[in-house]
């Protein structure tokens, strides 16, 4: 009789050592956003949803025909926007973080700094569906394409590639919610959920980064290219779903013309891209920014 052969853990000294500074970081510093985040005063009517430099209308001639109160309309609802996509997205990187330490050894760091992230990111999405529904705005969803997309990616992707998404996905709003946090004129409540969201995610992005360090170490070639790709696809679908056009709407504009507007506005587009200077310098590092992946980033605008 033959016996099962034994699942063994591949992840390394450096890994561990890694997941447990970030376990020592996560018992020192974490909030509960039921206790931190003052749900009950009432919204200050002059406020923004986040920094107006942020918005996707910011430098046009629309935003100049706009009122004061539609601009703040506007932001607040674009920020809604970007925390349903949070949302969104932080349940398919449950799914993802899940399904990478199924059967992992438990007494490890990085299986419990792992399930420690999990507890995090059920936090924030219920954080940011409360400051959605504080604001006054109904879910914002992706498309039906990029669903069906998403529902894909979290089912089969796994090692670099889904912690390659997980990545993206974190730094790009990261990069965001570090100027929300600071914003004199952004409403107290997004100022306290972006604060808290930076600081445990911070030490989400460490691990990521790590774990694709971990992944890249020898891989060929051919695996990098494809990576590669599969991650600036991905990186593609969740940018892209970052402001729902309803946005325009809810703040009684023209949508086609604010649509058409967005997309041609090079200040929003060189403010994503230096959001995302970072993350391609990381990705180029680990052997992630092909030439292909390259063209879909600045299709993005993300390079």
């Amino acid at each position: 009789m033959t016996t099962a052969p034994a699942i063994t853990d591949q992840r390394t000294t450096a890994d561990e050592d890694v997941s447990r500074r970030l376990l020592e970081s996560a018992a020192a510093l974490s909030y509960d956003p039921a206790e931190e985040v003052d749900w009950e005063s009432p919204l200050d009517p002059t406020l923004h949803g986040l920094n107006p430099e942020w918005s996707t209308l910011y430098g046009t001639a629309l935003w100049d025909e706009m009122t004061e109160e539609q601009r703040i309309t506007l932001t607040r609802h674009e920020v809604c926007s970007i925390m349903s996509t949070g949302i969104w997205f932080e349940m398919i990187l449950q799914q993802m973080v899940l399904r990478d330490m199924y059967v992992t050894d438990t007494a490890r760091s990085d299986f419990q700094f792992a399930l420690t992230e999990i507890a995090d990111e059920c936090r924030h999405s219920i954080m940011f569906a409360r400051a959605c529904e504080k604001m006054g705005a109904s879910s914002y969803f992706p498309t039906r394409l990029s669903v069906e997309l998403g529902r894909a990616f979290k089912s089969v992707a796994n090692a670099e590639v889904a912690y390659g998404g997980i990545l993206v996905a974190e730094e790009v709003l990261d990069v965001m919610q570090r100027d929300w946090m600071r914003g004199e004129n952004v409403l107290p409540m997004v100022r306290t959920t972006s604060k808290i969201h930076v600081v445990e995610e911070s030490r989400h992005m460490k691990f990521a980064r790590q774990e694709i360090r971990e992944q890249m170490e020898g891989a060929s070639a051919t695996r990098r290219r494809t990576s590669s790709l599969v991650i600036a696809i991905a990186a593609y679908v969740i940018v892209s779903n970052m402001v729902n056009k309803g946005v325009y709407a809810a703040a009684g504009l023209d949508t086609d013309r604010a649509v058409r507007e967005a997309k041609n506005n090079e200040h929003h587009k060189a403010m994503m891209r230096s959001s995302c200077a970072h993350l391609m310098d990381f990705l180029a590092q680990c052997g992630l920014l092909s030439r292909p992946a390259m063209r879909i980033y600045q299709r993005a605008n993300m390079l």
